[in-house]
């Protein structure tokens, strides 16, 4: 019996053997089956070091928010305590408890008639030039409070004085007895604006923002990646006049807007600049946009950063000894005063109160302005680059064939 199953089991082993041996090669594989179920999500690895395009990735996937001067101001406090001083940042203000609002070098103090600080909610402007009012509802104070029979010689607009032209500080009219006159500057007065909506729910105030004046933000634009990552994410500000040109404009950039007076009319530099070979510069050559030209006068200081003569070295060279011996500058012909700002200004004088940017004087021209009043020359005329000291009533009048022929080749070599 023992032995019987001692056989069997070799039997077996050999027939195995056999099968083994007898095997042929491997066929190939199969066609691959379909995918199984996806299994779970494995833990998430560390993060990586920033690629150099992330901040880039991270701006197309994060909406920026503005943030404030403030928080520019914690990293940039040389910059933002010498655009403190400068008239960008006072365009609008908020009248807080009704008090009125503080500003360098002005001091906000007169009211329109009828009115207190409790019934104004914003005061427009009031660095240097002249300020306006908007009431409690956001509508520009142009008539006495309550009134029902519209006063279109109602004074609301108060005007420094202008020593150039002779004037004092003084009230004007502004759209004097107009019903709800609606606030709608504010693309040009403040940060972070919106055309839509109101701010504080004013209905007089159309749109909304989020800051009062042109602050850091207005021209770096909003600085929420910044602060979060001041190194990955970099505020680029667009440097040709342009950027500038987006207030600094009224109209059809190629004409010059004229005002009745007859004046240039304000905020018109970018066209000015448009119709000038200087062109070809940008505002930033001659202007540090932190600094404003009221503060670096009042301090006594250079109001560009560089000077006429640093380009124009043989004009400011081959030029009359009488002009420089009582110390004409460049910028009294080629800049005149030839823009009303405000209503302290002198057409007979030929003096406003802010200096035109076209430079370029036509010795052919003896009027300014279009026949029809509307539009400025590309060029400043003889009336305007002389007759601030050569007019009727000056100590030394001249003709306009007197001007011509003295203006004609004034910068030849001589």
């Amino acid at each position: 019996m023992y032995h019987s199953r001692i056989l069997v089991i070799a039997l077996g082993l050999l027939v195995l053997a056999l099968l083994i041996g007898c095997a042929g090669a491997q066929g190939p594989a199969g066609p691959q089956g379909p995918a199984g179920p996806q299994g779970p999500a494995g833990p998430a690895g560390p993060a990586g070091p920033a690629g150099k395009d992330a901040p880039a990735a991270a701006a197309a996937t994060v909406t920026a928010a503005y943030v404030g001067a403030d928080k520019c101001t914690a990293c940039h406090k040389e910059i933002a305590n010498a655009y403190a001083k400068s008239g960008h940042a006072f365009k609008l203000n908020k009248v807080v408890d009704g008090k009125p609002p503080t500003m360098p070098f002005t001091k906000i103090e007169k009211l329109p008639e009828g009115y207190t600080w409790n019934d104004i909610s914003y005061v427009i402007g009031g660095y240097a030039w002249k300020y306006r009012f908007m009431d409690k509802k956001g509508f520009i104070i142009t008539d006495k409070p309550g009134a029902t029979i519209s006063d279109t010689n109602y004074l609301n607009q108060w005007n420094f004085a202008n020593p150039a032209a002779g004037k004092d500080a003084g009230w004007s009219k502004y759209n004097s007895g107009a019903k709800d006159l609606k606030y709608n500057c504010g693309n040009c007065h403040t940060t972070g604006y919106k055309p839509t909506g109101s701010q504080d729910n004013l209905a007089g105030i159309v749109g909304t923002w989020s800051e009062t004046g042109i602050k850091c933000e207005a021209c770096h634009g909003p600085a929420s990646l910044h602060v979060a990552n001041p190194y990955g994410a970099d505020l680029k500000v667009e440097r040709d006049a342009e950027l500038c040109g987006k207030c600094h404009i009224r109209g059809d950039v190629t004409k010059i807007d004229a005002k009745s007076g007859p004046f240039i009319d304000h905020h018109e530099q970018y066209e000015e600049f448009y119709q000038s070979k200087h062109l070809s510069l940008k505002c930033v050559d001659c202007h540090n946009p932190h600094v404003g030209v009221v503060q670096l006068r009042q301090a006594k200081q250079p109001t560009t950063r560089t000077l006429c003569e640093n380009c124009h070295f043989k004009q400011a060279r081959d030029q009359s000894a009488t002009h420089l011996g009582v110390k004409v500058q460049c910028i009294d012909c080629h800049m005149p005063r030839m823009i009303a700002s405000s209503a302290s200004v002198d057409a007979a004088k030929f003096t406003g109160d802010i200096r035109v940017h076209i430079f370029a004087i036509d010795p052919d021209a003896t009027a300014q302005f279009t026949a029809d009043g509307k539009f400025a020359l590309s060029q400043v005329a003889l009336d305007w680059a002389c007759k601030s000291c050569h007019g009727a009533g000056k100590a030394t009048p001249k003709t306009d064939a007197e001007l011509k022929s003295r203006a004609k080749n004034y910068h030849a070599s001589k």
